[in-house]
């Protein structure tokens, strides 16, 4: 983005630089949020604001003038806030196997294979899960993951 031709212009009103500054002097913030609050001060267009380049702000901060560009555009369409602030993360899935599936799964692990095998695989486990009605369905790679998380190997 060029200097002179900036999209989302960041005016701060007298409250939003005054909360900004006072949160700048607490000294217990972290190097995400602290640059955040001095790129939106360095970049307040308002008659108080430095009103400095992109490339100023990035020089001095030793950020990339695009994370200031997303840090103006949040600040203009979400509010301070979500400027400041992480967003949730919103494609989070829950895991398929808690404690106590686990738990079976162990079992089956430790068990007998079934007759005709020498070992379990994870293909066969992720079945017997099913069938031993302990989940709904599962896959293999999520059985694998589990195992791995747990320091469980199959060999």
């Amino acid at each position: 983005m060029a200097t002179g031709n900036k999209k989302f212009i960041v005016t701060l009103t007298k409250s939003e630089r005054l909360e900004l500054l006072a949160q700048t002097k607490k000294g217990n913030l972290p190097v995400r949020k602290m640059k955040h609050i001095q790129i939106l001060l360095w970049a307040d267009n308002s008659e108080r604001g430095n009103n400095w380049s992109d490339e100023k702000i990035a020089n001095s901060l030793d950020v990339s003038t695009k994370t200031i560009c997303r840090i103006r555009q949040t600040f203009v369409e979400d509010g301070l806030d979500a400027s400041l602030n992480r967003k949730e993360h919103k494609n989070f899935k829950p895991r398929k196997l808690g404690g106590n599936e686990e738990a079976h799964l162990v079992a089956l692990c430790c068990s007998k294979s079934p007759k005709g095998t020498c070992r379990w695989t994870l293909r066969m486990l992720a079945d017997k899960l099913i069938e031993l009605k302990i989940v709904d369905n599962i896959s293999h790679e999520a059985v694998r993951q589990t195992l791995k998380k747990m320091n469980l190997n199959l060999g």
